[in-house]
């Protein structure tokens, strides 16, 4: 499956709607999106409702795009995280570090 990206920025705030799956075959391009809105914007939104998958890779593009926040002094969250992506974060510690919002019971059909 694919990732289906759709961004919207106003102002202060970029925001970043996610659908499909993010692994190694589609992090490159959410990481050159989601890296170039963070570089730009103060406030970073990334909507992770209609993700059903994500690997360790996509783990590491949102590692890149927490540490450029914070050496742009900018803020990314995450929101609408389904319950088994959100599992990743919780496992490896990052829910701690990244600011999540939102996290989704179930899965989506």
């Amino acid at each position: 499956m694919n990732l289906h990206i759709d961004g919207h920025r106003n102002e202060n705030l970029g925001v970043l709607k996610l659908s499909g799956e993010i692994d190694a075959y589609t992090a490159p391009q959410l990481k050159e999106e989601l890296l170039a809105l963070v570089e730009e914007k103060r406030e970073v939104e990334v909507d992770l409702l209609k993700v059903n998958y994500m690997d360790s890779t996509g783990l590491g593009v949102f590692i890149s795009a927490l540490k450029l926040s914070k050496e742009k002094e900018h803020h990314l969250k995450l929101i609408n995280l389904q319950e088994n992506v959100y599992r990743l974060f919780n496992i490896t510690g990052l829910n701690d570090v990244i600011n999540i919002e939102n996290t989704v019971k179930g899965e989506l059909s």
